[in-house]
């Protein structure tokens, strides 16, 4: 099985993936960080700066597909705009069991307020920027999901225990899978690490 988390900037997507995947005992896979293994050390921000956001969605298409085809199981956590391509969308939503980690802008901006690596926040505004890319992105997130998580202020075992639930709740996990995980973690941080 595969897991692809979507989600606004800040959503929490790699720090549930990653407790998602430790719980599964899954790969997990963040593909901002593999872009940035093909920058060879250029930051994301730096590339969008240099190549424009065109140039840096085309190289997100290209991984997302390839990781999707890597054999096995794996939790995938996308950039936030990702699903802004519906080629990127389509191969998700049939490749993957897609979870849209869904946080409100206002949420969003109290987790990333201090945050200087995410290039579209970089604006004299923040707080506005992220109800625009919300108000863009929330449909399009929905389009692509299998499921819908509040964010909210849980922790990230909360987050988790809830996905897994409804994993198993919908035969996609095997509840003594489940079972065997939930708990086990004493991670019980805020939702977005980098907050």
């Amino acid at each position: 099985m595969k897991l692809a988390l979507v989600g606004m900037p800040g959503g929490g997507k790699s720090t549930v993936g990653r407790s998602l995947g430790r719980a599964l005992g899954a790969p997990f896979v963040d593909s901002d960080t593999e872009i940035e293994q093909r920058l060879s050390g250029e930051s994301i921000k730096d590339f969008f700066a240099s190549q424009g956001e065109a140039a840096f969605r085309d190289l997100e298409s290209e991984v997302i597909a390839e990781l999707l085809q890597r054999p096995g199981e794996m939790v995938l956590a996308t950039g936030g705009g990702a699903v802004l391509r519906e080629l990127n969308r389509e191969r998700l939503h049939q490749q993957a069991t897609v979870l849209y980690l869904r946080s409100s802008p206002e949420e969003l901006f109290r987790r990333l307020r201090n945050d200087t690596q995410r290039p579209l926040l970089q604006v004299a505004n923040p707080q506005a920027k992220l109800r625009e890319l919300y108000g863009q992105r929330d449909p399009l997130y929905r389009r692509c999901a299998h499921f819908v998580l509040e964010t909210g202020r849980p922790s990230v075992q909360g987050l988790t225990n809830m996905i897994l639930m409804q994993l198993e709740l919908a035969g996609l996990v095997d509840p003594a899978r489940v079972a065997a995980t939930v708990g086990a973690s004493s991670d019980a941080g805020p939702v977005n690490s980098r907050a």
